[in-house]
């Protein structure tokens, strides 16, 4: 007697608001039945997601898959869809997620240095004081939204110490950023505006940089940069603005989001936050450094790594994928794929096997995740332990995640907290 195997359950919907709150059932949905899915994006592009772990994990390393735009294979009009909006039109193209070797190896190296773990640890007491006077801003009324009061200017006034940006101009960083990460939220055409605006401060910056070299502090990275090229590095304005811009794009929204939705994570996970708490008071490091692992695993900052596209026909976990195709790694989904992590719907700050892709696989690996690391430990660390009984300040289900492609945080994190004097 032959029994029918049970029906498919209908392909998820996918890109909505809906999904956007909680995309992780579509994303287990995607692995068992289309782990390698062609999708129409809301721009209109097609491009394939890849799913599960080791597909993505491939795909990520793998050589055919070029970062640079000229290589998609839509009309010229579209390929703006497929990176930062403005980008193009302001010279902004020649940064390391748009590129391969050699150039990308020739302008990793120039700023890799940056972001070794010993220039790190030596930007983490100013990290320590962000953190602490951001807090005091709030700390007193009892109340906060964490992300515009906390996530969003910690990792912004931190890239722009880093780059060299004059204290004095570092508001107006924040206000192009704060229009970058709104996405479809602000004006029309806003983000092109911004993007507009930062190349042009850059470009003056840049300027500025080089004709005061060695009058001065000049230990900065866009200081570096300038002597680099003046050294015979080979690296044009454009290449040097470029290069501070997407340090700045990426170093920047990535934290917010690893800070906002770690903290929103733990709330939502009273006793692994318990867990964490103890642990801090007794003076440990040990499951900070594996728990902000773990968030970025959980419900990371990346929900998709940034654009590639096949220079020739490949397959990807059985499917072919045409000449000029865009793919689109999904992070988030490979991070949950249970055949590679035990129980990866379940948060466990202690975990141990815990190579996930947060930050890329590859050549492309972050180049920030050291920063990103400092910046995420000495956050939710700092924000525990001055406000130990911090809650959500609003129902999870009114709660709305900011729409985009790429990018996976929170719009508003309302808490409440016992007032601090």
């Amino acid at each position: 007697m032959s029994t029918t195997p049970p029906p498919v359950p209908p392909a998820p919907e996918l890109f909505t608001w809906e999904f956007a709150t909680d995309p992780y059932p579509a994303y287990a949905w995607l692995r068992e039945h289309a782990p390698v899915h062609k999708a129409t994006l809301p721009s209109g592009v097609e491009a394939w997601l890849v799913t599960r772990y080791g597909d993505a994990r491939q795909a990520l390393a793998d050589q055919r898959l070029s970062k640079n735009p000229a290589h998609h294979d839509e009309p010229a009009h579209a390929k703006g869809k497929t990176g930062i909006p403005g980008e193009r039109k302001a010279e902004l193209m020649t940064h390391l997620l748009n590129i391969d070797p050699p150039d990308h190896t020739r302008l990793r190296r120039l700023v890799s240095k940056a972001f070794t773990p010993r220039r790190v640890a030596e930007f983490a007491p100013r990290v320590q004081e962000l953190t602490d006077h951001l807090i005091d801003g709030f700390a007193a009324r009892g109340s906060a939204d964490l992300i515009h009061e906390f996530a969003f200017p910690l990792p912004i006034y931190a890239i722009c110490d880093l780059l060299g940006v004059p204290r004095e101009d570092q508001d107006d960083f924040r206000d192009w950023a704060g229009m970058m990460i709104r996405h479809g939220g602000g004006p029309r055409g806003g983000v092109a505006r911004s993007v507009k605006k930062m190349r042009g401060y850059l470009a003056e910056l840049i300027h500025r940089k080089r004709e005061g070299l060695g009058q001065g502090e000049d230990d900065d990275l866009i200081s570096g940069l300038i002597r680099a090229s003046d050294h015979g590095e080979h690296l044009t304005e454009n290449e040097a603005a470029a290069m501070a811009f997407i340090l700045l794009f990426a170093g920047f929204e990535t934290t917010v989001n690893l800070i906002g939705n770690g903290v929103y994570a733990l709330l939502r996970n009273p006793g692994q936050r318990a867990r964490l708490q103890h642990s801090l008071a007794a003076g440990e490091t040990g499951l900070l450094e594996t728990g902000v692992e773990e968030l970025l695993r959980y419900d990371g900052p990346v929900e998709l790594a940034t654009w590639r596209f096949a220079t020739e026909a490949l397959t990807i976990g059985g499917q072919e994928i045409p000449a000029g195709d865009p793919v689109l790694v999904v992070l988030a989904s490979a991070d949950r794929d249970p055949a590679r992590f035990d129980g990866p719907d379940t948060l466990d700050l202690a975990r141990r096997d815990n190579q996930h892709l947060g930050y890329g696989h590859g050549i492309h690996y972050c180049l920030g995740a050291p920063l990103a690391r400092l910046e995420g430990q000495t956050a939710l660390a700092t924000l525990l332990t001055r406000l130990p009984d911090l809650r959500l300040g609003a129902d999870p289900a009114e709660l709305r995640w900011r729409g985009g492609l790429i990018m996976r945080g929170l719009r508003t994190l309302p808490v409440e907290f016992s007032p601090v004097p």
